[in-house]
């Protein structure tokens, strides 16, 4: 035959003569071997072997014993070495960046990402009360961080303008640094309350138009009157909200955002209207009653000696985050439980 095929006969007068150099012995073994081949063919006896065999191969793998001595193999060192082996080969190494690379692991990421039990898991995670509460505690803590710059700056500012102001009025520079605010401090302070107050007051004004409107029809401009009665709305919304963060809280949004409180936490309401009354007189002087501050050995106005409060640094320390501070009272509270020795 062509290709390089042998022909079976050859085969076969090849395989007779090599039988025919084996001792007589071997080749009646050989002829019973092949017999009983047959025979069991026949009968069918070595498929039953077989089932046998595999049965007993099957029985034996899911045996307690062969277990056990699987778990000593896995838990053992040789194991151990030929994974740390395994990774630390380069061909490993290539194979799994280009497993990494390849276009398959692009497709299951991106049907994995645009699958619903991924966009559930987002919501969740999203929804979770401990990921708001940092998210709150983060831009908190931006605010305060830039609360305490500002704070430092100002403070920094406050010694320069007194020391230009002083200088100009041949004054004597003050030798120690005083705990008391200056001048810029409180002018930043009010000018951040200025913005609250009209903008709280613009968008209740625009609400109290729009119900106007709405109800009554009313859309005559602005008159004479109406402007005069929006002043003084402005006004009294201006001292209700002095007022009202002095007797509860001590300080103003703005004097809280440049570190700046009354030396008392929660101003008395009579007290309070005293001081209101101060510093309105010292606008009304064309700012007669603030030159306390620059010159004064207190820094106190006209505002500070009527109602006999001064305005002081507050000093504010870095708080914890709020997982630091969980984690510090679970703590304590570990420590408080151990029963005594």
């Amino acid at each position: 035959m062509e290709n390089g095929s042998t022909p079976r006969s050859q085969v076969a007068a090849e395989a007779a003569a090599q039988n025919g150099n084996l001792p007589l012995s071997a080749r009646l073994l050989g002829v019973g071997v092949r017999g009983a081949r047959t025979v069991g063919r026949a009968t069918g006896l070595d498929r039953a072997m077989e089932i046998a065999a595999e049965e007993a191969i099957v029985a034996a793998v899911e045996s307690e014993a062969v277990e056990r001595a699987l778990a000593r193999v896995l838990q053992g060192p040789v194991v151990e070495e030929a994974v740390n082996e395994a990774l630390e080969s380069e061909a490993v190494k290539r194979a799994l960046l280009e497993a990494m690379d390849s276009e398959l692991v692009d497709e299951v990421w991106r049907r994995l990402l645009a699958s619903e039990e991924t966009q559930q898991l987002v919501e969740r995670i999203a929804e979770a009360p401990e990921i708001r509460a940092a998210i709150s505690a983060q831009g908190m803590g931006l605010i305060e961080d830039i609360g305490r710059t500002i704070a430092r700056l100002v403070r920094r500012l406050d010694d320069r303008f007194e020391w230009l102001a002083r200088k100009v009025f041949f004054r004597k520079p003050r030798l120690a640094p005083s705990p008391h605010a200056g001048a810029v401090s409180r002018a930043l302070a009010m000018l951040i309350d200025g913005v609250f107050v009209n903008l709280s007051f613009t968008a209740f004004v625009a609400l109290l138009t729009l119900v106007d409107n709405a109800f009554f029809g009313s859309s005559q401009g602005g008159s004479g009157l109406a402007i005069a009665l929006g002043s003084a709305a402005w006004l009294g919304f201006g001292a209700i909200y002095l007022l009202g963060f002095w007797a509860l809280a001590g300080q103003t949004p703005g004097m809280r955002f440049v570190g700046i409180r009354l030396d008392i936490d929660r101003l008395p309401l009579r007290r309070s209207i005293k001081r209101l009354f101060g510093l309105g007189l010292s606008i009304v002087a064309l700012g007669l009653g603030f030159l306390g501050v620059v010159f004064g050995a207190e820094r106190r106005d006209w505002a500070d000696r009527f109602a006999a409060t001064n305005v002081i640094y507050e000093d504010r320390h870095p708080e914890l985050e709020w997982w630091a501070a969980r984690s510090a009272s679970r703590s304590d509270s570990a420590v408080a439980a151990e029963p005594a020795a």
